[in-house]
Formats: structure tokens, C-alpha cells, sequence
């Protein structure tokens, strides 16, 4: 069962007593070689779960670091089968858990069934949809949950605690809190206490569901949340990339490094 995979992987994390390490980055960026070549690099620099994005043409919420990556892709030719295709790789070599980040419009026209067939195929445990909001995307979760896969749910800092309550009571074993409101790529606007006051709430509400921190998360501040379940890294990862190819060095390599020292410091 793959979401259950997804869970085992936040339970390793608290036994080290550590926030289990998300890396976030495009798939197809630069390219589908190198793509699947960054995610080694990931894996054997010891990330707990892969999230990896599908590219779109109008990414809400992305800042600079994530367009730059989605346009190298895109530009490149990169479709959805093409990402599923570098999973469905990586995942017959290794047993990280890969989160996949899409958009309504890719499920809708790809079709509901075919992309968790894909999905199914590909060994992924986790979908995020940043534009489906519950409870519209209800029906799909539905779909998600009786394939083994866990639909993981948005909470963000204006979330009512009613809404909350609601929004947790029909969440599966995953949600994933938005720790500003901003685009990706930006520097905290809040302090890290303030976030973890509202991820505190969030345990109190309901202490079985594991919960994801992202936005803001860099090498900087990532320490802070060690006690935390979960947090992401992403736009530093992308900007990386970008950089990578600029000096013409090996992305793969230099994404490796970084995500190595996230995890020291969720160690130390």
C-alpha cells in the first residue's frame, strides 16, 4: 500500500527524533535524464520523501526559483508522462516515497482514472493539488483513498478552526500546512513559534494525522522544525539547479550537497 509506505517514512523520521526532510523540485527539470539523476542524488543524500511537481504553465503560488525550473521543463518538451515515466524509474530503484504536486486541470484532462492508474503504476504515495480546495476535491479524495494513495489536504494560516476541524475530519493519514501567505521562494514572514503554534493546533485537533510544513523552509531556519513532523525544502533546491547550469556544473551533484546538510541539521 503506498500511502502506508508515506507514513512509515514520517515514523523512521520521529524514531531518529527528527522532522522527516521533504525535497521539492520539477520533474523534467532540465530534463528527463537529469531529472531522474537529481532524484538519486536526493536519495542517496538520505531525503526521506520526494515531492515532485508537475510542470504548469500558470504555477500559483511559485515563486522565481520553481517558474525558472517549470519553464526549463515545460520548454523542454517534458509532458506528464514523461514525469510519471522518471517515478516509475526511480521508484525500481529505490524505496523513497514520491509526493506528486499537480494542478485540478492536469487530473481533469489527463482523467481522473488514468492519472491514479499512472500513479498506481508509477508507486506514488501522495497527491497535492494546490488549486482543488475541500471540499470540492472530495470526490477524488475519495478515488485517491480507495487506491492507497493519501490526498493531502492544504491548511494555511486563515484556516478557521472550525474549518480546520472540518478540513481534518476528512483528511486521510497527510496534510500539508502553508506556513505564510506568500508565494514560494520568499523569506518567513512570520516566526517560526507562530508556525508552530498553528502546527501544535493542528496535532491537537487531530494527533494521528501527520503534517507537512512548507513555504520558507531554507538551510537557515530548517533546524527550528525539527520538532515538527514534517518540512519541505523547494526553492532553494530549484535556484540550485538554476545555478548548476549556469557555471556549468552537475545539478545532480550539487543538489545532492545540500540536501545532505538539511539533513545534518535535522540530526544535530
Amino acid at each position: 500500500m503506498t500511502s502506508s509506505e508515506l507514513i512509515k517514512s514520517f515514523d523512521k523520521a520521529k524514531e531518529e527524533s527528527r522532522s522527516a526532510l521533504l525535497t521539492y523540485t520539477v520533474g523534467g527539470d532540465p530534463d528527463k535524464k537529469s531529472s531522474l539523476e537529481i532524484f538519486r542524488s536526493i536519495a542517496q543524500a538520505g531525503v526521506d520523501i520526494i515531492e515532485c511537481g508537475l510542470g504548469h504553465g500558470a504555477n500559483i503560488g511559485d515563486g522565481g526559483a520553481i517558474q525558472d525550473s517549470t519553464y526549463r521543463a515545460l520548454s523542454g518538451g517534458i509532458k506528464t508522462n514523461d514525469v510519471f515515466d522518471i517515478i516509475k524509474e526511480f521508484k525500481n530503484e529505490y524505496d523513497k516515497s514520491v509526493i506528486i504536486m499537480t494542478y485540478q486541470n492536469k487530473i481533469m484532462s489527463y482523467g481522473e482514472d488514468n492519472f491514479l492508474t499512472r500513479c498506481l503504476e508509477s508507486k506514488i504515495s501522495g497527491i497535492i493539488c494546490v488549486d482543488w480546495p475541500w471540499p470540492l476535491n472530495l470526490s477524488f479524495a475519495d478515488k485517491c483513498k480507495k487506491n492507497h494513495i493519501s490526498f493531502i489536504q492544504l491548511l494555511c494560516p486563515t484556516t478557521s478552526e472550525e474549518r480546520l476541524k472540518k478540513i481534518l475530519n476528512d483528511a486521510h493519514d497527510v496534510v500539508y500546512y502553508i506556513s505564510m501567505l506568500s508565494i514560494t521562494g520568499q523569506d518567513l514572514k512570520v516566526s517560526t513559534t507562530e508556525i508552530k503554534k498553528k502546527f501544535n493546533l493542528i496535532k491537537s485537533i487531530s494527533p494521528s494525522k501527520k503534517c507537512i510544513i512548507g513555504f520558507g523552509i531554507t538551510s537557515e531556519n530548517i533546524k527550528d522544525f525539527k520538532d515538527t513532523d514534517a518540512c519541505v525544502v523547494g526553492s532553494a533546491l530549484c535556484r540550485e539547479i538554476s545555478r548548476s547550469i549556469k557555471n556549468g556544473h552537475n545539478p545532480a551533484t550539487n543538489i545532492g550537497d545540500m540536501v545532505k546538510e538539511l539533513k545534518h541539521k535535522l540530526q544535530s
